[in-house]
């Protein structure tokens, strides 16, 4: 991305800050140079190697990030934990979140960090992102790298959304069967959307239908939903994870911008 060739691009948009706040230009190779290329990478340092003064204070950054982070990878782990003992099908589903309760060792305790953890991550990505915005961090350079966590505020939403199905009890059916009939009124994909008769959005080839896999709540939607959750969108989330602390490295960490006294 760095070394992006601008030969084809408009000299105006390449100048516009819009495009400097996505791409940045590489480091000449020296030996300063390639220590600063180091240093930078992600791969190498999570958080930046120079923080300011106001950045270390708690009452500024509040560390909200990266324990939305460290509650990922707990999710993750359990998550994968919980699949051992979980079926997608419609006649097991629910006896599976019993025997994970009542039979399994410690599957109370494993599926309470799961359920509990989420809820937390919900809570902590959205104190990230409005300590982000009421300490103006969002702002030049970091405008880009503020639209990548608004993309991982709704992924989070997404996973939250589509694991409430999974224990498959009359809560979690009935939430999303008003979740699905909010997404029919999806201008242009939802067939009770506005301009939906402009590309033929019938009640068989929405995006409701795509979500339940069908016109009403049933087995495909339980699948689907668990696919969903359990594998595109936590490698969606993944990524922009990765991109998220990249542009940290490469932007600077939000508390190298001074605050007021």
């Amino acid at each position: 991305m760095a070394n992006l060739s601008l030969k084809n691009v408009p000299q105006v948009i390449v100048e516009s800050q819009v495009w400097k706040s996505i791409f940045r230009h590489g480091y000449t190779m020296n030996r300063r140079n390639r220590l600063l290329a180091i240093t930078n990478n992600v791969f190498y340092h999570i958080l930046p190697t120079k923080i300011s003064r106001y950045g270390m204070r708690m009452r500024f950054h509040w560390g909200a990030g990266i324990i939305t982070f460290y509650l990922f990878l707990i999710l993750t782990f359990t998550g994968v934990l919980l699949m051992f003992y979980y079926v997608p099908t419609v006649p097991r589903a629910y006896y599976d979140m019993k025997d994970l309760q009542h039979v399994v060792p410690f599957g109370n305790i494993l599926r309470n960090m799961h359920r509990y953890g989420a809820h937390a991550m919900v809570f902590m990505v959205m104190v990230h992102m409005a300590r982000t915005f009421y300490t103006s961090s969002y702002k030049p350079p970091r405008e880009f790298n503020w639209v990548v966590g608004v993309i991982l505020l709704n992924f989070t939403f997404l996973l939250s959304f589509s694991g409430y199905l999974l224990p498959w009890d009359q809560l979690a059916i009935w939430a999303v069967t008003v979740g699905a009939n909010m997404a029919r009124a999806t201008p242009l994909i939802g067939h009770e959307g506005p301009f939906a008769n402009l590309i033929g959005m019938k009640v068989n080839n929405d995006v409701r239908f795509a979500l339940l896999g069908g016109t009403t709540v049933g087995s495909a939607t339980l699948l689907r939903f668990y696919v969903l959750h359990c594998i595109a969108f936590p490698i969606i989330l993944t990524i922009f994870i990765v991109v998220h602390f990249w542009r940290v490295r490469r932007d600077g960490y939000s508390g190298d911008v001074p605050v007021r006294e």
